[in-house]
């Protein structure tokens, strides 16, 4: 088991927690962290983009004129793709580009992640994170001025409105329950910041 420090919004030790190595002490993992990232990139593609060929294009049900005879070249359709109107060639098509790699693979990422903060002493574990009210300056005064940090990852329970209203508008801090902790958003960020509450329900998600 590994200690972490426990401190209050002015980073005064009041505790120490235990968390698991296995979650907080894996090795870094370039490859877990590529093939996650890889994914939640890959499926924001919407793959809406399509065109319509020649048999989607309304119209052209007849022959425009005779095969022989005219002098003109032979065609079989007025929505061929050479034809002003006409469907488009070989265009791209509505496609999925869903991708998911195992569940295994999607943990050890995210355990790897937390770790390396760990190791890199980015991760701070505060007692707890109340605000009196949903007011961004207020927040922004205790991650900067008391927890001295110019960018971070807030991580708190979803029931602390007052919290997430406040962090989620500001421009260099992002702010998510311990259930929608997610690789990208931990790497976007160099520090992390927990509340011991969060640390303890991410450990047993991911242990």
């Amino acid at each position: 088991m590994a200690k972490f420090d426990v401190v209050d919004l002015d980073l005064k030790k009041v505790s120490e927690l235990q968390l698991s190595d296995d979650v907080f002490g894996a090795e870094p993992n370039a490859n877990l962290f590529y093939e996650v990232a890889k994914m939640q990139q890959i499926n924001r593609r919407r793959g809406t983009v399509g065109v319509k060929n020649t048999s989607l294009v309304s119209g052209g049900g007849k022959k425009p004129w005779k095969q022989k005879g005219t002098g003109r070249a032979r065609q079989g359709s007025i929505r061929a793709s050479h034809w002003v109107g006409g469907g488009k060639a070989m265009g791209p098509k509505q496609r999925d580009y869903f991708y998911r790699p195992p569940k295994k693979v999607r943990r050890g990422a995210l355990k790897a992640a937390l770790s390396l903060r760990a190791r890199e002493k980015t991760l701070i574990i505060v007692s707890d994170f109340s605000l009196s009210a949903p007011k961004s300056k207020q927040a922004f005064e205790a991650l900067t001025k008391r927890l001295k940090l110019s960018g971070a990852l807030v991580i708190d329970a979803k029931d602390n409105t007052n919290l997430h209203r406040s962090v989620r508008n500001l421009a260099k801090f992002d702010v998510l329950p311990p259930e929608g902790l997610n690789l990208e958003s931990v790497l976007r960020h160099k520090h992390l910041v927990l509340t011991s509450a969060a640390a303890k329900a991410i450990e047993g998600a991911l242990s």
